[in-house]
């Protein structure tokens, strides 16, 4: 139970931090309906898209009266219990002298236990409720009905190129693009975004290896052990770090057993599969199926990308292949959603990705027309598998080079990474 004292406080000290918040547009726009989930990793932005909305809305001529915000990570409200829901509206009340509904906004909601049902009771009551959490079940079917449908999701991810260009203040219109200076500038926050990714807070620091180590160890002991009762973290730790070492292959729990068991630490299929969901649901790993694989397969055999790459550098050195494949798998899941829009194929052939709403085939290289083995490899597959799937465009997302191959097939469009996240191709 938190005191009305506190929680008046802490509405009131909220107030103070909002507004004296500095931020910057994102690519993200809330839905229509006044009710919204946002969920993505830890750190990614969410807090500041609430920031942004409650800005907006002073812009506007609205006043904290018929607002509020909370955080939940807040350590005045360790203790937060879904009892003292009802009395957040009471304190505001005091503070505002009124007694109409308020927007809440309500940051990292999915601490406290069963908030689905204080939620659920605003949005009947046809109150304005934005909410964040850093956990992918608050997107599942349950909560959904939980909720009664009144609330659309969003998926935050942290910065994309476009975003992290923005808040680096380089320009990338047609002129930027077009002069050698601003092409230079471009592929200068590329090559760091590249490496470095795109977490917010990391955008503008000189050096970046403590930050993601801070945030990755908070993401897997509080988002994944803590939440989930793990007490031996080493193999969940090591099970991470061999993922990242893998992004791109087809990984079956059995085969992520077996490469952390070379690491000198035994852990079962069983907590494998555990492990991985928890880490999912942490919004840091994000996996893809196989379009081809029969119903089990697809289940037990995906691929598992890091929400950002400045996690796949940390767990690993030298990884420019990794790097590229994690980046256009991120940014793929991005624009086409998490849910049966982006898979990978692989049969007699592979394929790094498959869209089928689009009918597109990617395929990922560091390198394509320097290397003719590789060429023969990567393009070859990209036509033969229109033997199997309708394919309408076909796509070799590569590092620096830029090209069209014309093929019996039809055209294959080789375009540089940098190019093809700012939605520029050939």
């Amino acid at each position: 139970m938190i005191s009305m004292e506190t929680l008046r406080n802490v509405l009131a000290d909220n107030r103070q931090l909002v507004e004296g918040k500095r931020i910057f547009p994102r690519e993200i726009s809330l839905p229509a309906i006044p009710r919204c989930v946002l969920v993505g990793v830890r750190r990614s932005g969410k807090s500041y898209l609430l920031y942004a909305q409650i800005q907006h809305l002073l812009k506007e001529g609205r006043t904290w009266n018929d607002m509020l915000y909370l955080n939940f990570e807040d350590e005045r409200l360790m203790g937060f219990e879904a009892s003292d829901f009802n009395n957040i509206l009471l304190a505001h009340a005091e503070l505002s002298g009124s007694s109409s509904l308020p927007t809440l906004f309500l940051d990292e909601i999915q601490i406290i236990k069963d908030w689905e049902r204080f939620a659920r009771r605003m949005a009947d009551a046809e109150a304005e409720v934005f909410i964040t959490g850093s956990n992918a079940k608050m997107l599942s079917v349950d909560v959904a009905a939980a909720l009664g449908g009144r609330f659309m999701s969003v998926n935050v991810f942290p910065l994309s190129f476009r975003e992290a260009l923005s808040s680096s203040g380089v320009v990338f219109d047609s002129a930027a693009l077009s002069s050698t200076s601003g092409q230079a500038e471009i592929r200068r926050v590329f090559n760091r975004f590249f490496e470095k990714g795109g977490f917010p807070e990391c955008i503008h620091l000189a050096e970046t290896r403590e930050y993601l180590n801070n945030l990755f160890q908070k993401i897997y002991l509080g988002d994944i052990a803590v939440r989930n009762g793990i007490n031996n973290i080493f193999p969940l730790r090591v099970m991470l770090k061999k993922i990242a070492e893998s992004v791109g292959q087809p990984l079956s729990f059995s085969r992520i057993a077996s490469i952390v068991g070379t690491a000198g630490t035994s852990i079962s299929k069983a907590t494998v599969i555990n492990y991985v969901t928890y880490a999912c649901d942490a919004c840091l790993l994000l996996p893809i199926e196989n379009i081809y694989g029969k119903l089990q397969e697809r289940e037990s055999h995906k691929k598992y990308y890091f929400v950002d790459n400045g996690l796949i550098s940390l767990l690993q050195h030298d990884a420019k292949a990794d790097l590229l494949e994690n980046l256009v798998g991120v940014e793929l899941l991005r624009r086409h959603g998490l849910q049966d829009t982006v898979f990978y194929f692989k049969d007699k052939i592979e394929v790094d990705f498959y869209l089928p709403e689009e009918e597109t085939a990617i395929q990922v290289c560091v390198d394509l027309l320097k290397a003719p083995e590789t060429m023969r490899r990567e393009v070859g597959a990209l036509e033969k598998l229109e033997k199997v799937l309708p394919v309408r465009k076909r796509l070799v997302i590569t590092l620096e080079e830029e090209a069209t191959l014309e093929t019996p097939s039809g055209l294959v469009e080789v375009v540089p990474a940098w190019k093809w996240l700012l939605q520029i191709e050939n």
